[in-house]
């Protein structure tokens, strides 16, 4: 797996995501502040609702751009076998039925990317996912808990 690659495509992602959440802050703006949004009565509340859909998308842009700067500085940080789980590893676990990979990243929690035709989902510390992670090596048995369920998985590579 190389990193290098694997933080390119989830930059392109978001950077994907930063495109098309723009796109729509904009006409969310546009129409926030179209006359035809004017209220015509007290409760005529177009105006309000397109105001409040702009300001939620430039949220979401400004948290894009964010994602992106802070994912594309991330140290390459290589781990080995005996070195803990942290920001910036590249971790496979696997139980009966399949192995599950995952890219811990400061922001863009929930990004997934295709690379070496296999699935990778971006979690960061704060999630319940990568508190679970965090600290634990290669080898190590984890308890994971999903959707209500916890299943143990073991860490079969931490790069």
């Amino acid at each position: 797996m190389d990193k290098t690659i694997l933080i390119q495509r989830i930059v392109e992602k978001l950077s994907a995501d930063l495109a098309l959440y723009a796109k729509a802050a904009g006409a969310a703006r546009a129409e926030a502040t179209h006359e035809q949004s004017r209220a015509e009565n007290k409760y005529d509340t177009r105006g309000l609702e397109a105001s409040y859909l702009a300001r939620g998308q430039a949220r979401q842009v400004a948290e894009l751009e964010a994602s992106i700067q802070q994912v594309r500085t991330l140290p390459r940080r290589t781990f080995g076998p005996a070195d803990p789980i942290d920001l910036g590893a590249y971790v496979e676990t696997g139980r009966r039925g399949g192995t599950s990979c995952y890219f811990l990243a400061p922001r863009a929690g929930g990004t997934e990317v295709t690379i070496d035709g296999r699935e990778v989902l971006v979690i960061t510390p704060q999630s319940p996912l990568g508190r679970q992670l965090l600290g634990h090596r290669q080898g190590d048995p984890v308890k994971i808990e999903l959707a209500g369920r916890t299943e143990t998985h073991r860490v079969e590579r931490v790069l």
